[in-house]
């Protein structure tokens, strides 16, 4: 596909495939919602316990990305500040995620309340990055939570050739969290190297920054995953982390790679998992396709992506 955009659809796929067990923190609950079934992409029945939207749409962690191939297709000129206007558009006042973010304030006076939002949910780096822009901030990125918002934002600019300098300019533009920059830059320098034929990225990945203080810390984590390698998944990622945040969503997406051949293997064991399986497989899902090519992702799941179409139509 032009501009490498099997990338950005095998990161669509996977969050669509995962969306409905969102954010399912009890293994024990989710193993039920799974039995016997093989394979447990693209639940009919919503099982996240936060929100509910129709299965084949994504999470609010792919749609920023959604937000960018948007502005990528609109031109090629001001994309930052176009960016940043399609944000507010998308996210910000007027919008169904915004609506929700002041349901949610609403709910949250309600004691013990344990309702579902109807509709997306709204993240805290989204949430920042539209009042920074509404305040005119030079630097509109949120800085409370080290998530993968920058990263999935920044993926369809990175496929688009922009180099690394820029491509960290459009990460900040959501989060300004130096954790959330770095393993978002890491997870490009290892998607950068599948696209260019290493037939193993990580390992590639570590011996090139071994020496390198800037990706010291990952290295160490990489190294501290391999060690694990042969330890169940599941029981892993409640280790290394089942929530959003880095150094545990990188880590057990990479513990996820390196157990698994291919795109499929990989989704299913992440989903499995639990947690926020979403931001794990917009990075898992973008690998694998990156590594193995667009005929990776099962022609099933894209089509019961809402979005595959658009990002296949730019052939």
């Amino acid at each position: 596909m032009k501009n490498n955009l099997h990338v950005f659809l095998g990161a669509t796929v996977a969050d669509a495939a995962a969306r409905p067990l969102h954010w399912v923190y009890n293994q024990k609950k989710l193993l039920s919602y799974i039995k016997g079934k093989k394979d447990f992409t693209f639940l009919k029945k919503n099982k996240s316990p936060f929100y509910n939207i129709k299965t084949g749409k994504v999470s609010g962690y792919n749609e920023v990305g959604q937000v960018m191939f948007k502005t990528l297709i609109e031109g090629h000129q001001n994309i930052d500040k176009r960016f940043k206007k399609n944000i507010t558009k998308n996210f910000g006042p007027g919008s169904i995620y915004w609506k929700n973010l002041n349901l949610r304030a609403k709910y949250r006076k309600v004691k013990d309340w344990r309702g579902i939002i109807k509709g997306p949910w709204i993240h805290q780096n989204i949430i920042e990055t539209v009042r920074n822009i509404k305040s005119k901030k030079k630097l509109t990125g949120g800085k409370k939570v080290n998530e993968s918002d920058g990263y999935c934002a920044a993926l369809p600019y990175f496929l688009y050739g922009h180099n690394f300098k820029d491509i960290k300019k459009i990460i900040s533009t959501v989060t300004v969290s130096k954790i959330s920059l770095k393993y978002a830059l890491a997870k490009f320098y290892l998607l950068d190297l599948a696209l260019k034929g290493s037939k193993d990225p990580i390992n590639e990945f570590m011996k090139i920054f071994k020496k390198n203080l800037y990706f010291k810390s990952i290295v160490e984590d990489i190294k501290k995953v391999k060690r694990l390698k042969s330890k169940p998944h599941s029981l892993v990622v409640k280790k290394l982390g089942m929530a959003c945040s880095y150094p545990g969503t990188f880590n057990s997406s990479i513990h996820s790679i390196i157990n698994s051949t291919n795109y499929k293997g990989a989704i299913l064991k992440t989903i499995k998992a639990g947690g926020c399986n979403c931001s794990r497989v917009n990075f898992i899902g973008a690998y694998f396709a990156a590594l193995k090519g667009v005929g990776t992702i099962p022609k099933s799941w894209i089509s019961k992506t809402d979005l595959a179409k658009k990002i296949l139509d730019q052939k």
